[in-house]
């Protein structure tokens, strides 16, 4: 685990370095503030699975000045139109709502990715990419969704990546068992996932392992840091800071350093 956290730190410090020292020179050419002339804010997307602890690790950080939380707009899935539980409907029945929630999931997560926020980093819950490479493959793999229907997807993203700025500086992956995971989701307790089985679970859990470890059909966004999510926030939250954090500290004092 330290062996690939250190290898996903350094991919991430050349990445940083290159962003930082483009941002310090204009800084200085145009003597404005350096947060005005980024494109966009470095953006975090934190994956894992249904009940992996996501929403709880993003929780964590809320008290940290210089990052907005972008949770998942559970919110907007449940209350469609003031009168639509999107969430329970694919839950109930998959094969008839599946293309409508996508849909939907990708337009809600477009807006999070396109969001400007006031501060340096941004940190989202799940991405377009996720929501393509292994909630709407698990509907492919298991013969939920129409060729059709995964063209249109497909196009879809493709379009959104051509055109407006999806991109992302760093993955968090939050890797847990799915028997924890289930655990979690019967903790919770959200009505919409009630009849959630195990085994959907553990299909969600390949698909995320082939994708986020490299070894799937579908491009990684950026460096990986993967997380042992099955402990608990306060140790998760604890390898982050020291891996990822403090190194995003280190390198913009480097890139300065070295403009």
């Amino acid at each position: 685990m330290l062996l690939a956290l250190l290898r996903s730190a350094s991919a991430l410090n050349r990445h940083l370095v290159t962003r930082l020292r483009k941002a310090t020179l204009r800084f200085k050419m145009e003597n404005v503030n350096p947060k005005s002339i980024n494109k966009r804010n470095f953006t975090i997307i934190v994956e894992g699975n249904i009940g992996s602890g996501k929403s709880t690790f993003l929780n964590s950080f809320g008290n940290l000045s210089d990052i907005t939380i972008m949770p998942e707009p559970v919110h907007r899935w449940t209350n469609l139109g003031g009168k639509h539980n999107l969430l329970e409907l694919i839950y109930k029945d998959p094969l008839r709502w599946n293309m409508a929630f996508q849909s939907y999931v990708q337009l809600t997560r477009l807006q999070m990715h396109t969001k400007k926020v006031p501060t340096t980093f941004k940190l989202m819950e799940r991405s377009l990419y996720s929501a393509r490479y292994c909630f709407v493959q698990n509907y492919i793999n298991t013969n939920m969704m129409t060729d059709c229907e995964r063209i249109i997807c497909n196009e879809w993203l493709e379009f959104i990546c051509a055109t407006q700025d999806v991109s992302v500086d760093l993955v968090v992956y939050l890797r847990t068992n799915p028997e924890v995971a289930l655990e979690r989701i019967r903790t919770r307790n959200r009505n919409e996932e009630a009849a959630v089985p195990l085994e959907y679970l553990q299909a969600l859990h390949v698909l995320h392992d082939d994708w986020l470890r490299g070894t799937s059909q579908f491009k990684l966004p950026a460096p990986v840091v993967e997380l042992d999510a099955n402990r608990s926030v306060e140790e998760v939250r604890a390898d982050f800071k020291s891996y990822v954090l403090r190194n995003m500290t280190q390198m913009c004092y480097l890139a300065n350093d070295e403009v």
